[in-house]
């Protein structure tokens, strides 16, 4: 079956990485290909075979380096159970007793061409297919696994594939995307551009060590978003390639209660949480619904977004809503005044999205320095306060002639997982703080230091900032375009008409790229919009 495939690859006249695969291990394919049509084991039906080996990558994705607060300087893997795999449609089970099983959708590379010691240059062409994976792991027993993964992520089901092979000959590995929905939510969408080491840098690193066989499976890693799942959840994983329409289809996994039989402490290890593995496997303190001195709020208004909190659905949203579009609907709104002026990203491919945590420093003065920039400061006790998922906003009155800090408070700030830093003054150390590699908006680099133009005067309180008003809790939003405050109340309603109108104004440039001319079409007359809700109306189906 899979080597009638690659035989139509070649009968088209694909490249020529298509037409080498199509001799390569072919008769191994076509033979696995007809056990898994004679049902011989329907766990491995979208594979060519039964992998030999799965081998996962620890940390990838630039987005979920920034959420875990540390970023690699190179891949590390560990190895998953070839009796976790299982077929789209199915169910994974969460054991009894257990709380933290978490999905991470990812893009699955099936080998097609044995590997060893290839270089980069070339370990695409050992690449067979590619699919979608979902890399299943409960976080009650990680602590038990010291790394190793063994058990938290080597359940039965723990690793859905498929359900569709996309051949690698076809795709730029650059031009791949991958998403995942959960109960028809989307809650992860990354793609490879994001990836710290290319997909072929995976796999030369890997054929250094040990020999790559056709048929292993390597998990690449999961972008942010991923979370924990319970009993009664549907979890979608799909990868594709939209520049060329070539999809995995949706990889379908629905969560079960696993039967009422308990692990044996006579035997081994006992599933165990505490508050560490519960932020790392929701996502955030918030998700995991710990309030700051560890008592539970789960289920409180903490996790809903009636009183404007950032939730990890709502993050997720407002990651995949561009500034402009946010702008336009605050503007609608009657809020104008909103966009931090004056600032740019140090990491204008980076998104940030976080809360406000405000700082407030006022012009320089030699006695209030004396009293008030020593010691223990204003500047230093932000920097040691924030929390996971928060920015520090830095009123510097858009004076960039000092710096408002350096390397070491950009590190401490990534050490405890904040989401970015912005401020209207200056930053000193600028290339290191660029490599640590958090989101930092900054009108400008000076080599100064802090007390040449400024005085560390108060924190949590609300401050002005290029331009604009920030209170402590604002939802502060961040692209290459700049960054914007969205009022907590605002958020939910206008991440979702901005995403609407993205759609829409997607669907028009379509249009405009048929040859359409724009009068009438941009904005739409009333013909343009029946023809719109009827394109989407017909996607619906």
């Amino acid at each position: 079956m899979l080597a009638r495939m690659l035989k139509i690859i070649y009968d088209f006249g694909y490249d020529a990485r298509a037409r080498e695969l199509m001799t390569i291990d072919a008769h191994s394919a076509d033979a696995a290909a007809d056990a898994a049509d004679s049902g011989a084991d329907a766990r491995f039906a979208a594979l060519p075979c039964r992998p030999g080996k799965i081998v996962a990558v620890h940390l990838s994705y630039a987005s979920r380096a920034a959420q875990r607060g540390r970023r690699p300087d190179a891949p590390s893997y560990f190895f998953k159970a070839s009796s976790s795999v299982a077929a789209s449609g199915g169910v994974v089970e969460r054991p009894a007793g257990t709380e933290l099983l978490a999905f991470e959708g990812e893009i699955a590379l099936v080998i097609g061409r044995t590997a060893r010691r290839v270089a980069i240059d070339d370990a695409w062409l050992h690449v067979g297919w590619v699919t979608a994976s979902n890399d299943l792991g409960l976080y009650d027993l990680r602590a038990a696994d010291k790394g190793s993964n063994v058990r938290s992520k080597g359940g039965d089901g723990f690793t859905p594939i498929g359900p569709t092979l996309i051949p690698a000959a076809l795709v730029d590995p650059a031009g791949l995307r991958v998403r995942t929905w959960v109960n028809g939510d989307l809650r992860q969408e990354g793609s490879t551009d994001d990836l710290l080491f290319p997909l072929a840098q995976i796999v030369a690193d890997l054929s250094q060590h040990f020999t790559l066989e056709p048929g292993d499976v390597v998990l690449t890693g999961t972008p942010a978003g991923s979370s924990v799942i319970v009993p009664g959840d549907v979890v979608e994983v799909e990868v594709d390639a939209p520049a060329i329409g070539q999809t995995s289809g949706h990889l379908v996994t629905t969560v079960v209660d696993g039967p009422d039989i308990p692990f044996d402490a006579a035997l081994g290890s006992l599933p165990a949480v505490d508050d560490v593995q519960r932020e790392e496997a929701w996502g955030s303190t918030e998700a995991a619904g710990l309030a700051a001195d560890g008592v539970s709020t789960r289920g409180s208004a903490a996790r809903s977004t009636t009183g404007g909190t950032l939730t990890p659905q709502l993050r997720e949203k407002l990651l995949r809503t561009p500034v402009a579009a946010l702008s336009q609907q605050l503007r609608t709104r009657g809020l104008n005044a909103v966009t931090i002026d004056g600032v740019r990203p140090l990491h204008p491919a980076q998104k940030l999205v976080g809360t406000a945590k405000t700082l407030r420093f006022v012009p320089g003065r030699e006695d209030l320095f004396a009293s008030h920039g020593g010691g223990y400061n204003a500047q230093k006790r932000a920097f040691d306060a924030v929390g996971e998922g928060e920015v520090i906003v830095i009123e510097a009155r858009g004076e960039a002639g000092s710096g408002t800090l350096g390397d070491v408070l950009a590190i401490r700030a990534h050490a405890r997982h904040a989401a970015g830093i912005v401020t209207d003054g200056g930053v000193r150390d600028i290339d290191a703080v660029t490599a640590i590699g958090i989101p930092v908006y900054t009108a400008g680099a000076h080599p100064a230091v802090l007390g040449r133009k400024h005085v560390p005067w108060d924190v949590d309180v609300t401050i002005a900032c290029g331009g604009t008003t920030v209170q402590p809790g604002d939802i502060i939003v961040g692209d290459a375009d700049g960054v914007i405050v969205v009022p907590p109340h605002l958020a939910e309603e206008v991440a979702t008409a901005a995403l609407a109108q993205e759609d829409e104004d997607g669907w028009i440039a379509a249009r405009v790229a048929e040859g359409h001319p724009i009068d009438g079409l941009f904005p739409m007359n009333t013909e343009w919009r029946a023809a719109y809700e009827a394109s989407r109306e017909g996607a619906r189906r």
